[in-house]
């Protein structure tokens, strides 16, 4: 048999496997691939696909139906196979958006998100690692009895400083990166998602970080504008409002460029939109989120006071979709005054969340097929056991799926335990392998016990779940 007509055999066999040509929405190939869209991808016989000839692996994935069939070979039997199956040749891009059409709206918003994070994984890899280096360097006790190595040697104290310097910036201006990144996702110009996130994290703002104290305080400085009392808050550290924002900014610049007229569309579309979106989320967004985590924290509170290690389960369990959310940031009132009336809880529940999703990230590495996605869950996976969890969450695990419902699980399960053992941190830190230095000393074994149980049970789920046919993955 000739190559050729290998080529047309594979094309016609997989066409019928597929559940045949009215089965099949649009196809694409890539370097390797055979990228399809199915009405039905029930309807498809993986295990014969498997057993055809050229055919190397099969997954689905984000709504398409891919069969991996070799560099140089997949263009060829895809060449074919869109003329058997009647259909015009598609671009990858037209097959995603086809795929899209496909999911639910909790997929679509799990993809939004995770769409809007992995181009800034770079940014986020980079100041995780470079939290936990300082958070060695600064760490009272941990090589030098009741000193941090920057006490110890003075003459590292510069480079801490300057380390410090570096590590904190994409974390301080976050929204700008988020800004940008969904900006673009929805459409409109980046550059002016990046201002919006500029105006949110604006130093005429009260800082976010320091919010729960100005309530404390009585001092949280307001705009009135008319009728209106609008609170100058700013969103360091946050995701949805900024995200929001950008879905705003985007919609509003797009429908301006339609009815602006040409000659003043670069003077008013951009100033416009800006402003317009800029009221609308200190007034609506803002308010929204801000009411949205009070309800989060009483709830959280009631859970731990009232249900024990029942509630830290659950707690645990919950943790990571509040992170998803940046909504996990309404608790820092609560922690700030846990902490001042002598301990807070909160520390070694975000620490075992954050180990769980490190955990089942690098349980991912070894499971994912895909090399640009084992190398993304090595560098992820080691920031979140410093502390950093956004690069692996939205990285590695929202988009496998099966590794954040492990991390879930492992966060729940360390959860319950640090609860039982009722570990309470003195002081904020980076929440994870090395945050034992913020617990007070009774409950630093227990912390570490917590974190522990959380980092196994989130690796071996997650390589449990991986052999289920139902998350065959990248």
């Amino acid at each position: 048999m000739s190559k050729e007509q290998s080529y047309q055999n594979a094309a016609s066999e997989l066409l019928r496997l597929v559940g045949g040509k009215e089965n099949v929405i649009s196809a694409a190939h890539c370097a390797t691939r055979l990228r399809l869209v199915l009405k039905d991808e029930s309807k498809a016989d993986v295990d014969g696909i498997l057993k055809t000839e050229l055919v190397k692996g099969q997954f689905a994935t984000g709504g398409q139906f891919q069969i991996i069939i070799g560099s140089g070979t997949v263009d060829e039997v895809y060449k074919y196979f869109i003329q058997y199956a009647d259909i015009k040749e598609s671009t990858k891009n037209e097959v995603k958006k086809a795929a899209d059409q496909k999911m639910n709206p909790l997929q679509k918003l799990v993809k939004m998100l995770a769409d809007v994070f992995v181009p800034i994984i770079p940014a986020l890899v980079a100041s995780g690692l470079l939290m936990g280096l300082n958070n060695v360097l600064t760490a009272e006790g941990l090589f030098v009895s009741g000193k941090s190595l920057v006490e110890a040697y003075p003459n590292i104290a510069d480079l801490a400083s300057m380390i410090n310097t570096v590590a904190s910036a994409a974390y301080a201006f976050l929204p700008i990166l988020v800004g940008f990144s969904a900006t673009k996702m929805f459409g409109g110009n980046p550059y002016l998602g990046a201002v919006m996130g500029m105006i949110m994290v604006s130093g005429d703002l009260l800082n976010a970080y320091s919010y729960g104290t100005a309530i404390t305080e009585g001092t949280v400085p307001v705009w009135h504008i008319g009728a209106l009392t609008i609170e100058k808050v700013g969103y360091q550290g946050t995701v949805l409002p900024v995200v929001a924002a950008a879905a705003i900014l985007a919609f509003i610049e797009k429908k301006l460029h339609k009815v602006v007229p040409e000659y003043l569309d670069n003077l008013l579309t951009p100033a416009l939109s800006v402003l317009v979106t800029a009221f609308l989320t200190f007034t609506v967004v803002g308010g929204v989120m801000r009411t949205a985590g009070d309800w989060i924290t009483n709830g959280i509170l009631w859970l731990h006071d009232t249900l024990g290690v029942v509630g830290g389960f659950i707690f645990g369990f919950i943790y990571a979709p509040l992170t998803m959310t940046g909504m996990h940031h309404s608790l820092l009132p609560v922690d700030i005054q846990l902490i001042a009336a002598g301990g807070s809880f909160l520390f070694a529940i975000a620490a075992c969340n954050n180990v769980a999703q490190g955990g089942a990230t690098l349980a991912a590495m070894f499971c994912a097929k895909d090399k640009k996605m084992k190398s993304i869950a090595v560098s992820s996976g080691i920031s979140a056991l410093l502390g950093i969890t956004e690069p692996a969450m939205f990285g590695v695990n929202l988009k496998m799926k099966y590794p954040f419902y492990a991390a879930m699980f492992g966060s729940a399960v360390g959860c319950a335990y640090v609860t039982l053992t009722n570990v309470q941190n003195i002081s904020p830190g980076a929440a994870g392998i090395i945050g034992f230095v913020c617990i007070k000393s009774g409950g630093m074994l227990n912390y570490m016990i917590g974190i522990l149980i959380s980092l196994v049970v989130g690796f071996v789920v997650t390589m449990a779940l991986s052999k289920h046919p139902k998350f065959k993955e990248v």
